[in-house]
């Protein structure tokens, strides 16, 4: 089983070599691994004889559930060497000059020989791995030179392969772990079920980074305030096409609220495309307002029904100026991004149909301070109640709030546990 995994990884870079040639994503995977193993050894020996903290995550998401223990073992260790790593291009060119990692690399394949010469240059003291990273070669040889190595806020799911009877090569990876820090109990269980016992369950680190960002989140946006005046205001974050167009069929029935619509992909085709589908409300860009004298924008600003937000790294802060929020993603199998950055400023949320996943959706779902649609039908009727219904909003805003509030703690139980020696 081991070698069709290994052939697995090589097809699977090959395949990428190939698309890399149509896609500027796939581009940036592949040329973002060239000469790696020599820039990775570079550093290491400008690292000198600091031990080293190795956090390695798949893209955006998982880095923002590493971050609050990146930057909590700095500020009690600040000689540590923290070592950053990403699978993705989003993670890695959002994050590589990340103030709080020492260096930021692309990881390189998951090959054995790669795994050696990349361990052999970095020799982690600790390696901490995020939500869903199962690296077989990169896990077998940590465990081979007995180090340290963690899975923090990870979820298990009964329809995943570790549970599948095919399933017994990638259980193996289970094994490789020092502790698992898993979301809830169910995964606890399941993970019993298998035998794999050095299992904490923690909780969620995004609880606790969600409140640093709310409580760090000083802004006063001038362009926020102006376009949404003394209206309500919604917030739709990281959107995609099939979001933007379920939006788009509803915006008419509830005008009396403003719209910020912040895609998840702002480059200048994609801001085109969406203007088009809002084609029939009046829109402004939010580059055409920012940085330049308020006289110039403020009445087309004032008189917008939708503000686009064609910038990259405002969304965690935006939501507060929403009183509800839609979060994009769930018309994809991927399934949905963040809702909590919403949830924790008392935003309702509304998402599509594919969060099954995402213990979050399900709890607020359960709870009533969170909605999932399928199509505009769906939304149009919850956007009016929403609208027209200030109680409403206001009770849904305290399961909201409350919610993350009874979740928190996550990173301090996590780094109780592997620092607290530091």
């Amino acid at each position: 089983m081991r070698i069709l995994y290994d052939i697995a990884i090589y097809l699977y870079f090959f395949g990428a070599r190939v698309i890399a040639l149509f896609s500027h994503k796939a581009a940036l995977f592949v040329n973002g691994r060239k000469g790696l193993m020599r820039a990775v050894s570079e550093a290491m020996r400008e690292r000198g004889e600091r031990e080293t903290v190795w956090f390695h995550c798949s893209s955006v998401g998982e880095f923002e559930q590493a971050r609050p223990l990146i930057e909590r073992l700095k500020s009690i260790s600040p000689d540590k060497y923290v070592l950053l790593t990403f699978f993705s291009p989003s993670g890695y060119m959002l994050r590589q000059h990340y103030d709080y990692a020492d260096a930021v690399f692309y990881l390189p394949m998951d090959t054995r020989r790669n795994a050696r010469r990349f361990l052999d240059a970095v020799r982690p003291a600790t390696a901490i791995f995020v939500k869903y990273e199962f690296w077989y070669n990169y896990l077998t040889a940590l465990k081979q030179r007995h180090t340290d190595t963690y899975i923090i806020s990870a979820i298990f799911r009964p329809g995943q392969i570790f549970f599948r009877r095919y399933g017994v090569f990638m259980r193996r990876i289970l094994r490789t772990y020092t502790t698992l820090f898993v979301q809830n109990e169910e995964s606890r269980r399941l993970l019993a079920g298998l035998g794999v016992n050095n299992v904490i369950i923690a909780g969620d680190t995004r609880f606790d980074r969600v409140q640093e960002i709310c409580s760090g989140n000083d802004m006063h946006n001038d362009v926020m305030e102006t376009f949404i005046g003394n209206r309500r205001a919604w917030v739709a974050g990281s959107t995609w096409e099939e979001d933007e167009y379920v939006i788009s069929k509803s915006l008419k029935h509830v005008l009396e609220a403003k719209l910020i619509l912040v895609p998840h992909e702002v480059h200048g085709q994609h801001i085109s495309r969406i203007r088009s589908i809002f084609q029939e409300y009046s829109v402004i860009l939010y580059s055409e307002c920012s940085g330049r004298p308020r006289e110039e924008w403020q009445v087309e600003a004032e008189a917008a029904d939708v503000l686009i937000i064609d910038v990259v790294g405002l969304l965690s802060s935006l939501y507060k100026y929403g009183d509800f929020a839609y979060v994009g993603g769930g018309f994809s199998s991927s399934g949905i991004h963040n809702i909590l950055e919403a949830a924790i400023y008392g935003c309702p949320v509304i998402f599509g149909p594919h969060y099954e996943k995402f213990q979050e959706a399900k709890d607020l779902i359960s709870l009533g301070g969170a909605f999932s649609i399928s199509s505009c039908k769906e939304l149009r009727p919850l956007l009016e109640w929403w609208v027209h219904s200030p109680e409403v909003l206001e009770r849904l805003s305290l399961i909201c709030t409350q919610y993350i509030e009874s979740h928190l703690g996550a990173s301090d139980k996590i780094m109780q546990h592997i620092f607290k020696n530091a």
